[in-house]
């Protein structure tokens, strides 16, 4: 059997963010593609002296199978580096349906989301006691791809869950639109852009002044938009895991004396 193609996230920007399993992977590999418009050349640091580095970015889907496929074939061992994790927005499944049309086998190593790694440096919870048990991760409709017609900004926005915005920084307006009817004028909104990148920002404001921030700062492109009440000064209980009261498996509960 010829060797797996890795596919490897490499995290949202920090090449230190990489995980060790991944940077075991690309110092292995013979044939290292990356997608260079989204991954720092940082992360190529741990790719052997030999290697064949290949930035995918101005490549169409056939010439990246291409050099794949006749690289596994040869015997070489594949490396395919994704920003961020390759389950989320990565353009993975419809290379790994050629795979398994061809017979190749694969394997897909995760990494960091840009949105954990955003919540990491904005020091928050996206899940919150009685504020917000879930987050949705989504995106609006834009020129490369449509939405499902049941996924709406709407739909989502009932819930009042945790929003977290991929690929449509450039549809603010529309996004303000749809959602301050749900979640009010004065909901929190983060843009969090290039995260992990050396010039990563974050604008903070609410529904009705993140449009204008965000074009102050000139952000057209690679960014996450967090909206909701968990990213301000959200009222909300401890969690029940650590209070003394709660009893489980690995915690008896301590026993009140009458004295």
């Amino acid at each position: 059997m010829s060797n797996p193609i890795n596919f490897i996230g490499a995290g949202p920007g920090s090449p230190d963010l990489l995980t060790l399993r991944g940077r075991d992977l690309i110092a292995e590999a013979d044939v290292v593609l990356y997608a260079g418009s989204l991954v720092p050349e940082g992360v190529l640091i741990h790719a052997s002296d030999g290697a064949d580095i290949r930035d995918s970015a101005p490549m169409a889907l056939d010439e990246i199978m291409e050099i794949m496929v006749e690289a596994v074939r040869a015997g070489k061992k594949v490396a395919r580096v994704h920003s961020g994790d390759p389950s989320l927005y990565g353009a993975v499944a419809e290379q790994a349906r050629r795979l398994r049309a061809l017979d190749i086998p694969y394997v897909i190593t995760p990494g960091v989301s840009a949105y954990t790694a955003a919540a990491a440096t904005m020091g928050v919870e996206l899940t919150l006691p009685t504020v917000s048990q879930s987050i949705i991760l989504t995106r609006v409709a834009g020129q490369a791809t449509d939405m499902p017609e049941h996924e709406t900004l709407e739909n989502f926005a009932e819930t009042r869950s945790t929003l977290a915005l991929h690929l449509s920084i450039r549809y603010l307006r529309d996004i303000q639109r749809r959602l301050i009817p749900y979640y009010g004028e004065e909901c929190p909104c983060v843009v969090a852009y290039r995260v992990g990148w050396p010039d990563e920002q974050f604008i903070y404001g609410t529904l009705t002044t993140i449009r204008e921030r965000v074009r102050e700062a000139k952000i057209t492109r690679t960014a996450i938009i967090f909206v909701g009440p968990v990213l301000g000064e959200a009222e909300f209980p401890d969690s029940a895991l650590y209070d003394a009261d709660y009893e489980h498996i690995l915690r008896h509960r301590k026993l009140k004396s009458d004295a």
